[in-house]
């Protein structure tokens, strides 16, 4: 019969990593305790290494990334309001002085 896998949340997985790095609690022994195969436990601590900077980052970026891409969409519509007023601008004079060239 095969056994049941378990599935660890994120904070376990993060726990059992600190008592192996923190508490020196060797990997042997929680693997044994947790019924864990050390390449799992080794591919954990892999990605918590590879993935380690994003605890770091600030939390303000993506407020600060927001009001910048805020700030550049009202002035892309600004540009597109002021092109289409002149736009609309031109359509009159041209129309005006197609009715002009029309009738002579």
């Amino acid at each position: 019969m095969r056994k049941e896998r378990k599935h660890f949340t994120p904070e376990e997985k993060v726990a059992i990593l600190r008592r192996h790095l923190l508490d020196k609690v060797p990997v042997s022994e929680l693997c044994e305790e947790l019924g864990l195969r050390p390449t799992v436990f080794y591919r954990w601590q892999k990605e918590l290494f590879e993935n380690g900077a994003a605890a770091f980052q600030s939390q303000e970026r993506p407020h600060r990334q927001v009001e910048f891409l805020g700030r550049k969409v009202r002035t892309k519509d600004e540009v597109l309001a002021e092109l289409m007023a002149e736009h609309i601008a031109l359509k009159k004079v041209l129309g005006n002085s197609n009715r002009y060239l029309g009738s002579a």
